[in-house]
């Protein structure tokens, strides 16, 4: 059992983990950054990539950044592939089941605060990586810096034995506001490996990252095996970022509760296939009371000044006025419709060709009578015609039932 564990929550899952610093150095083929900020945020990665001699993928969306902005910004001795990414609906995904049914209020994913679209560009990388008949991949976010092509190399190296290896991630933790909160009020809080810096084995993924907080965690699961084969080495530092914006703890309660949930399960040595409405039924319980713990730390913690902790309170009230909202019921019609997500991924990358040239690969990435991506890079040149604005036009698509 994990030395972080209480009785109302585990604070670590390290012990699901390989560790091994040990292991030959290995290359990898890309690094796929999904990207919302200024260019200015991709220039270690773009760095850590010409010392890996690998490309570059860097995904963007939103008003900051773009295909052609990040092209002159980043030198021309970086093997860059830009894509600029439209509405996920626009892209060859599967339509989730899990993100179509769930009520808003209590899954705001897709809504609000802002609109995400990490899930759908990660997704795209997959697609792109097998396309293009890439092996080793890292995804790394724009927001992780001290990046040691070393630590990279030896995660890749794991990979002859895992299907996935993280770096930890040190620095500002990436936490949840919840988990924030407990560690930064004195509980022991230690981070797991997630798509931040992760180093996969491509053609052993066969899962996907569906649009929910800790996506990643969904993701390193291998159905209802349990955990895909994981381990962690090396380090890296995350930026800092504000953990107790009451609208994070709206967005992150659901996925929180399903993820950790789960993982309460493995710590346990136990199956996913335990996750069932009793199990749900005890989970949320204990989740209550997890919370209610930790708004009583943060109430007595000292070392607050007043508006800090009120700050803080307010946060983990809205987490909380989230979790009452989510039922055994709610969770176990996710698990189901996510099981069958899985399988539509499954289905949907076994039929994908693989070994393709780069401009044949990036038009297959938009569905049949979307505009196609707008892609830019050195290597880009003539392949694409002239750098014209991306065309954002995108056929509407069904919503899947039930």
């Amino acid at each position: 059992m994990v030395s972080h564990e209480t009785q109302e929550h585990h604070g670590s899952h390290r012990e699901l983990l390989w560790s091994d610093d040990h292991v030959r150095l290995q290359g990898i083929d890309a690094i796929i950054v999904p990207t919302a900020r200024h260019p200015a945020y991709l220039i270690e990665s773009a760095g850590l990539a010409e010392a890996l001699g690998c490309t570059l993928v860097t995904l963007h969306s939103k008003r900051w950044t773009s295909a052609d902005k990040a092209a002159q910004r980043l030198r021309g001795s970086v093997d860059l592939i830009a894509i600029d990414v439209p509405d996920p609906y626009c892209l060859a995904l599967p339509l989730w089941h899990t993100g179509s049914y769930v009520p808003e209020k209590v899954f705001p994913r897709l809504a609000s605060y802002p609109r995400s679209d990490l899930s759908a560009k990660r997704n795209l990388g997959l697609m792109l990586s097998r396309l293009l008949g890439w092996s080793r991949v890292m995804f790394l976010d724009d927001d992780i810096t001290q990046l040691d092509p070393d630590d990279v190399r030896r995660a890749s190296g794991l990979l002859d034995t895992h299907n996935a290896a993280g770096l930890h991630v040190c620095g500002f933790h990436d936490h949840s506001v919840v988990c924030h909160a407990y560690r930064d009020a004195g509980g022991r809080q230690q981070s797991f490996i997630g798509g931040g810096a992760l180093v996969i084995q491509i053609m052993r993924a066969r899962s996907f990252f569906p649009e929910i907080y800790n996506e990643d965690w969904f993701f390193l699961l291998d159905g209802d095996k349990g955990l895909q084969s994981a381990a962690v080495t090396g380090r890296v530092v995350q930026y800092p970022y504000d953990p107790f914006r009451p609208e994070r703890a709206r967005v992150e309660e659901f996925g929180e509760v399903l993820a950790e949930g789960i993982y309460w399960l493995l710590d346990q040595h136990l199956s996913i296939t335990e996750a069932d409405r009793r199990h749900w039924t005890g989970y949320l319980q204990v989740r209550r009371q997890f919370i209610d713990r930790v708004m009583r730390m943060v109430h007595s913690d000292g070392g607050l000044d007043a508006a800090e902790k009120a700050r803080r309170l307010e946060a983990l009230r809205e987490s909380l006025g989230r979790l009452r909202l989510i039922t055994p019921e709610l969770c176990e019609s996710y698990l189901r419709a996510w099981h069958g997500d899985v399988q539509a991924w499954r289905h949907h990358i076994d039929k994908l060709p693989t070994g393709l040239d780069r401009a044949t690969a990036l038009r297959m990435l938009t569905r049949p009578g979307a505009a196609p991506l707008h892609w830019a890079g050195p290597w880009a040149a003539g392949r694409q015609g002239r750098s014209a604005p991306m065309r954002t036009h995108c056929i509407d698509m069904p919503v899947p039932s039930r």
